[in-house]
């Protein structure tokens, strides 16, 4: 997959550039409803031999719209690039979202990023809309095609009733229920950080951590103690991780700290990168009377764990 990072204006020639069938969308998490226009684009590129693509924005629009100084993704730019690749996409298209670019009119819009980029079929979710104030949408995006190009509307896909989306995976996420949001997802959420120096308790104890510095954009679940795997240099490690502020030894601490501990292994992972895919809230992070009532806790968290991935067949 080739990746291309543009803004308005990008410089590329319509006649340089493949036909193309694109899906567009911001597609923050790459969930089963993203999936679906996705993999819509893909197929339809094959039947029509030509190549696939996807257009995405960076960063979000509330960010330039409404001056939010912060958004908490469900995906880096990075974990998206990874996932569109494993689902075969061409080309991924990263378009700076900027005032300008939100200025543009429905046609200015299309003219520039859809027929100026060669795109022969657009594809994109019922909800997909464009142009200033999102004028342009799905329902009327006839209007302005000049006839270049033809395209397909990808309708909302529900799970128990309701629409899976961006939003209701956050809200399950906040609140720990894990399984549920992974179901959304259509895989574990995952969380890649750099291994940095933490205080060396965990050592102490019997327990070491690696101690995780993630992107700050990145959205983190509720804190508290979880099953996770940890993917390394191609293996996969069981583990258990706690997103809190270790009140057992630092009262006052208000920050949020990620640690792995990675069961049966004890190599020096310093400066190293993880993947960590997320998949159960055990629970809440507590404050112990003294060591000793802290590891039998830990040891407790570590036989449920165990326990977790051995009952759905993960061991």
């Amino acid at each position: 997959m080739r990746t291309f990072e543009l803004k308005y204006p990008h410089s590329f020639e319509q006649g340089e550039l493949p036909e193309t069938v694109s899906a567009v969308g911001f597609f923050d998490g790459v969930h089963q409803g993203h999936q679906k226009v996705i993999e819509t684009a893909v197929i339809e590129a094959r039947e029509r031999g030509m190549e696939s693509a996807v257009i995405t924005f960076h960063p979000h629009p509330s960010v330039v719209l409404k001056g939010a100084d912060q958004v908490k993704y469900l995906t880096t730019l990075k974990e998206k690039q990874e996932i569109m690749e494993q689902m075969d996409v061409d080309r991924l298209y990263i378009i700076r979202f900027n005032k300008e670019l939100s200025s543009l009119s429905p046609q200015q819009f299309v003219d520039h990023f859809i027929i100026g980029l060669n795109i022969r079929h657009m594809v994109a979710g019922f909800d997909y809309s464009f142009g200033h104030k999102g004028q342009g949408s799905m329902d009327n995006l006839e209007n302005y095609t000049r006839g270049f190009f033809t395209h397909t509307t990808v309708d909302k896909v529900t799970m128990d009733s309701e629409k899976v989306s961006s939003s209701r995976i956050r809200k399950l996420l906040v609140s720990g229920e894990m399984e549920q949001a992974n179901e959304l997802l259509g895989r574990p959420f995952i969380l890649e950080g750099l291994v940095i120096h933490g205080d060396q308790r965990g050592k102490e104890i019997g327990y070491p951590t690696a101690n995780l510095q993630v992107d700050h954009d990145s959205l983190l679940p509720k804190p508290g103690i979880y099953a996770v795997k940890v993917n390394y240099k191609g293996a996969t490690h069981y583990g258990m991780a706690n997103i809190g502020t270790n009140p057992t030894f630092t009262a006052e601490r208000e920050d949020l700290s990620i640690e792995v501990n990675i069961l049966d292994y004890d190599n020096d992972l310093y400066g190293e990168m993880l993947q960590v895919e997320w998949y159960r809230y055990i629970r809440e992070e507590e404050r112990f009377n003294g060591v000793k009532e802290l590891v039998e806790r830990i040891a407790q968290d570590e036989r449920e764990i165990r326990s977790f991935f051995a009952a759905n067949g993960m061991e």
